[in-house]
């Protein structure tokens, strides 16, 4: 037991234990006030985006309707942009739907917590594109459905979720239902 007594003080002293996961996380939140106030503006937002993406997308444009046609195969419609002689159309059309669903992956998780995942994102914003496709080929005039718009759009959440859609919820709202 002298041994014991008797060690160098450089061997390493036990750590100190580390903050659960969950009380580091919380620090990163903001206080309740905050969180309502953050999601009542990020609603806000959605709304404003839901009224741009409907005239955009819902408006009727008879000049094109002899133009339009649906596209059923992913692809098809992309390689047509980028076979246009001209670069700005195509970085208008592809660069426009990408745009269109990046407001969709930083709203959707801070208005809607549960969806603050990236699959269950994704699958939100397809289904809801895919959604605004089916009623505007079916229900409006010079307009048609087309798969490839589905992809952009959601690959345009993506992005917006990645760069700023999973920071800001989480910021917003803390994992483990803190009130």
């Amino acid at each position: 037991m002298a041994r014991a007594a008797s060690r160098p003080r450089s061997w390493p002293r036990p750590r100190a234990a580390k903050a659960p996961e969950d009380t580091r996380r919380e620090r990163h939140t903001l206080a309740w006030p905050l969180r309502l106030l953050a999601t009542a503006c990020a609603f806000v937002f959605m709304v404003a985006f839901a009224v741009v993406l409907a005239r955009l997308t819902l408006q009727p444009s008879p000049a094109s309707e002899a133009l339009t046609h649906t596209n059923l195969h992913p692809g098809r419609s992309l390689r047509a942009y980028l076979d246009q002689p001209a670069l700005r159309d195509a970085v208008k059309q592809i660069g426009g739907n990408i745009l269109l669903g990046a407001p969709f992956g930083v709203l959707v998780p801070v208005v809607a917590p549960r969806t603050r995942g990236v699959l269950r994102m994704l699958l939100l914003t397809a289904f809801v594109m895919l959604l605004v496709e089916c009623a505007q080929g079916a229900l409006v005039t010079g307009r048609a459905f087309d798969v490839d718009d589905v992809i952009l759009n959601t690959s345009g959440a993506l992005i917006g979720y990645l760069l700023l859609g999973r920071r800001m919820s989480r910021t917003v709202h803390a994992r483990g239902g803190r009130t």
